[in-house]
């Protein structure tokens, strides 16, 4: 068993505890890696050569249809150890941040359409104020404006703008994160 960890780039780190999977650009370093002697493998390359025929623009276009695939290899969440599926999706490109990002799909909309039509979980961890018990199955879409903080362990209250700095400044010890 392997161990690699994959660095992520977020300016929201009041939402890492709905964090439910990674999702690596298809010229992430470590695709290679994580696919190598898959059983899907074969169908993981023609994905990948598929996007890498697409235009950056294209495979950003919010309109488009958010298209990936499983490498059959999980991630821990570091601030709750929750196994999460690493992806591989053409909507994140490696120019962006580290080229992986850690999915948040109940609070941004491009994860919100990648989870839905993968089937992928999502957890709630700002709460409308005008919806504080919001479940996700009532979301009809991401959930990506003010509130405070559920599903968060000790930051649970907590107003999600002032947990982005609470949050980062308690992962840096800790070794979860760096600000």
């Amino acid at each position: 068993e392997r161990s690699e960890r994959i660095t992520v780039f977020t300016t929201r780190a009041d939402t890492i505890f709905g964090a439910t999977y990674v999702v690596l650009a298809p010229e992430h370093p470590l695709v290679d890696q994580l696919i190598a002697g898959s059983p899907d493998e074969k169908k993981i390359r023609a994905f990948i050569e598929k996007v890498a025929n697409e235009s950056k623009s294209l495979r950003m276009a919010g309109d488009k249809r958010k298209e990936g695939v499983f490498t059959g290899q999980y991630a821990f969440n570091p601030v709750n150890g929750d196994a999460i599926p690493i992806w591989i999706a053409d909507y994140v490109l490696m120019e962006y941040g580290t080229g992986a990002i850690m999915a948040v799909p109940a609070h941004d909309q491009r994860d919100f359409l990648f989870a839905r039509e993968h089937k992928l979980p999502m957890r709630v961890v700002i709460a409308d104020p005008a919806n504080p018990t919001a479940k996700v199955s009532d979301l009809k879409q991401a959930y990506e404006a003010q509130g405070a903080l559920v599903n968060s362990g000790q930051f649970d209250g907590t107003d999600n703008e002032s947990a982005k700095t609470k949050i980062a400044q308690w992962m840096s010890p800790n070794k979860m994160g760096e600000v």
